[in-house]
């Protein structure tokens, strides 16, 4: 097991990016203790939320446990407050940055599976929103998303106007992060945008577990994503049942998730 902190030079974000990872790389478990040595190693780059960093992940979760019983790596790169959105204003391409380079540079570096069928995403809050719209924008790097109570704002964001916001942030914010608010839902900001595009397209869309506590404010819009799903005859999983916006939901629910990707 190798616990790892470090930067390294982003052409795309043109600046060092700190990352975390943890690998399962010296496990010698045989495969007829652990059945999940039997296979190949899967690669899940988990996304933190607003207001974290890279090392949240590992701090509130026991991902070396994790990582050893099911044979994963994780990595974990820092989105800042970013929504993981590339973003015309400042320059900064979180977007291509997570669901790119990223990848590129893990896999050379620690020498992993360039298939996408071993590559998973996952995170939480502003991170699920992360994981699945990253997904959508880069479907041939991921098969499997791990959504964990998904700030899914769009929808609530459209026609926000100068000088209001909401108890997370303001107008100027969101119109950074997000571009045109009158016009967000005809963009690439929009992970509902991605999927019609992707259908318009035929291009496979990765599969998508959801979780949301019924506690959490964020239920109703998980629920509204999953009705566009069911609209589009899109295929999900969606786990709820009474848990709150917080690392006990999300603990237990990476693991849930975990296991139906695997």
């Amino acid at each position: 097991m190798a616990n790892l902190s470090g930067t390294y030079f982003s052409a795309v974000m043109q600046r060092n990016m700190r990352f975390t990872a943890i690998l399962s790389n010296d496990n010698t478990v045989a495969p007829e203790v652990n059945p999940h040595y039997a296979r190949p190693k899967k690669n899940v780059y988990l996304l933190h939320g607003y207001c974290g960093c890279d090392s949240d992940w590992g701090l509130n979760a026991p991902l070396c446990e994790v990582a050893n019983k099911y044979n994963v790596n994780f990595f974990m790169p820092s989105g800042e407050n970013s929504f993981y959105l590339d973003q015309p204003a400042t320059g900064f391409k979180y977007a291509e940055y997570v669901g790119k380079e990223f990848i590129e540079y893990t896999r050379k570096t620690f020498n992993l599976s360039c298939e996408k069928e071993d590559t998973f995403i996952g995170g939480y809050s502003m991170g699920g929103f992360g994981a699945i719209h990253t997904a959508l924008a880069y479907p041939d790097n991921f098969s499997r998303v791990i959504a964990l109570s998904s700030a899914l704002i769009v929808n609530g964001l459209v026609g926000m106007k100068p000088g209001t916001g909401n108890p997370v942030a303001n107008y100027d914010y969101y119109h950074q992060m997000f571009g045109d608010l009158d016009h967000l839902k005809e963009t690439a900001s929009d992970p509902e945008f991605l999927m019609e595009e992707l259908l318009k397209e035929g291009k496979q869309i990765p599969a998508m577990f959801l979780a949301c506590g019924t506690d959490d404010s964020l239920i109703a819009p998980n629920r509204a994503f999953c009705e566009f799903m069911d609209v589009h005859n899109i295929p999900y999983t969606f786990v709820t049942e009474p848990g709150h916006h917080d690392f006990d939901f999300w603990r237990k629910h990476l693991v849930t998730g975990l296991e139906w990707a695997l």
